[in-house]
């Protein structure tokens, strides 16, 4: 069994559904030939069974010849054992196929949801990504499984028609002409299963997405009392999940139906002629026993092709939403190398979007009464976001970096902190892009979450450090996950670190902790947070205001209180209560 995952998954050929099944499968087509083999001959030394059978009967009880008695019941033994090793080695290939097409499938849709970044859920909702993940992998990787069988079947079905065409002309053309008509029927289920299957996974999809959203949401719908009208959606969505279902079980419930009754139907033409040829004296007696042993075995290779055909069309419906994740352009070309040295860290930034300056080696202040404006600049200052960014850094344009550059040198800590499931550590360090030291020991983390005021959070948890993080960090309040983000983006040591509202869901007194102690932290670093609290703005050297997206005036927080429009945005609260 090779090892998995791939070390390099390979580059898959996009052109088309169709096309990318064909490279997966060729990709693994060693194992794919070993394993047709291996079902070939299992397959086949079951179909001769019934032939060495009727053989042991004729030359051996009919022609009471004991010596032909004991040839045949060996052969019988030999092809028994035969069969049982070549099941047990189709069965492995088939789980290595299996495993191995699922396998490359998640490294490639990973590959391209990483590659295509923030994109991604621009362009397909996230529960349909999810459901990519949890379901269309698997059902791509079925298809190969059963590629072994098929082998088997195909040639098994024409060895019992050649034995059939040699005791009987009319039962061989019955079995030859009848089993692909009898295939051919399917296609008229195959579209339409094809056509609801694809409908169900989109409404699934839908399902998972608002799901997700409620559930993230939670606490603010209670807070708002919106649980009732969210669970009225869910309700409906899960309906218009059902009804597709209900569609889809219909022409699945044919389709499967069909796996008994179409080779039903056909075994029972062929006994039908097989026993009017017996009556005629046409058929010996040992080829009357055969006869009724092909008639059972034929319900093999048929159910074979028509499980096939069903995994066919899932994994096509699979595969088309794989590549749909795979091919979502970024908003950059991550793989497009610097076409101009890296800046000094101490380099000015400015953005020419909204006039914008900052100076290296300062802590500067972003100032809207609209907060998006600021995120919007905080993202144009890290080239966030699709289109051509024009910022500058050091005169040199972000846009001639490549994004692996820019991403190593400009960090950017957004409002909504995401934690994950692991060790604490590991979630402070794992993220780390900055071109500082490598090596963070323990005091260095502790400085860390000091300047963030997030120690109490390792005195909550009895293992410290080693602590284990539960999903999204449920474990931990909203302020003590944004202390904790902001912990692992100065471990960073980024060269131009941009904090996004860092301090929104804190208390005054730790806001004020944190604004001392990141001043010092990050003092000779370029450091940018957008925020319209007091605390954080007087620690800034420079205070930049932004009105209508563009950069109104500057100075210092002290400064910038004789500006009326600064004046509201940041003393808003207090101004109210006067």
């Amino acid at each position: 069994m090779r090892d998995l995952p791939f070390p390099d998954p390979g580059r898959p050929d996009t052109r088309s559904t169709a096309r990318f099944m064909i490279w997966v499968g060729r990709k693994q087509w060693g194992t794919q030939v070993l394993g047709m083999l291996t079902g070939v001959v299992w397959m086949v030394s079951i179909a001769l069974v019934p032939a060495a059978l009727g053989k042991g009967i004729d030359e051996g009880i009919v022609a009471r010849d004991q010596p032909g008695l004991l040839r045949w019941s060996l052969v019988l033994a030999a092809l028994g054992a035969v069969a049982a090793a070549a099941g047990a080695g189709r069965h492995y290939f088939a789980v290595q196929n299996w495993l191995s097409a699922s396998y490359r499938g998640a490294q490639l849709t990973a590959r391209g949801a990483e590659r295509a970044g923030p994109a991604l859920t621009r362009s397909i909702p996230a529960g349909e990504v999810v459901a990519v993940f949890a379901n269309d992998i698997m059902r791509l990787g079925g298809l190969y499984d059963a590629f072994g069988r098929l082998a088997g079947a195909l040639c098994s079905y024409a060895v019992v028609a050649t034995v059939l065409l040699t005791a009987s002309p009319d039962l061989g053309w019955l079995v030859l002409g009848g089993g692909p008509v009898m295939l051919a029927s399917l296609a008229l289920l195959v579209r339409p299963l094809q056509r609801r299957q694809a409908q169900q996974r989109e409404e699934a999809g839908r399902l998972t997405t608002l799901g997700a959203d409620t559930v993230a949401g939670l606490r603010v719908l209670r807070g708002i009392g919106g649980e009732q009208a969210f669970l009225r959606r869910y309700e409906e969505q899960s309906q218009r999940v059902r009804t597709v279902g209900v569609r889809v079980a219909g022409v699945q419930a044919a389709l499967d139906s069909a796996q008994v009754l179409l080779p039903g139907v056909f075994v029972v033409l062929v006994t039908w002629l097989g026993a009017r040829l017996a009556l005629e004296g046409r058929l010996t007696a040992g080829q009357l026993v055969a006869f009724y042993g092909y008639t059972a075995f034929l319900t093999m290779p048929m159910q074979t092709a028509v499980e096939v055909v069903d995994r066919g069309v899932r994994a096509h419906i699979a595969a088309r939403k794989m590549l749909r994740v795979m091919t979502v352009p970024p908003d950059h070309d991550a793989t497009a190398p610097s076409r101009v040295p890296v800046p000094r860290s101490e380099a000015d930034l400015y953005d020419p979007v909204s006039g914008t300056l900052v100076r290296g080696g300062r802590l500067t202040a972003l100032v809207s009464a609209r907060p998006q404006d600021s995120a919007a600049l905080a993202d144009r200052l890290a080239r966030h976001g699709p289109g051509p960014h024009q910022t500058t850094w050091g005169g040199i344009r972000l846009q001639d970096l490549s994004v692996a550059e820019v991403r190593r040198h400009i960090v950017v800590s957004e409002p909504d902190p995401r934690l994950f499931t692991g060790v604490l550590r590991d979630q402070l360090l794992g993220s780390r892009v900055g071109t500082g030291p490598r090596v963070h020991d323990d005091s260095r983390l502790r400085r860390a979450l000091d300047t963030a005021s997030a120690l109490d959070v390792l005195d909550a948890v009895p293992e410290g450090l080693d602590g284990l993080v539960e999903e999204r960090g449920r474990s931990y309040s909203g302020g003590q996950r944004q202390r904790l983000a902001l912990a692992r983006a100065l471990l960073t040591d980024a060269p131009v670190l941009v904090l996004v509202e860092p301090t929104s869901a804190v208390d005054a007194h730790t806001e004020a902790r944190i604004a001392q102690r990141l001043a010092r932290h990050r003092r000779g670093l370029t450091t940018v947070v957008t925020t319209a609290s007091p605390l954080l703005l007087a620690q800034a050297d420079d205070v930049v205001l932004l009105e209508g997206g563009l950069a109104t005036a500057r100075g210092t927080h002290r400064e910038l209180l004789e500006h009326a429009a600064y004046r509201q945005t940041v003393l808003r609260g207090e101004e109210d209560d006067r």
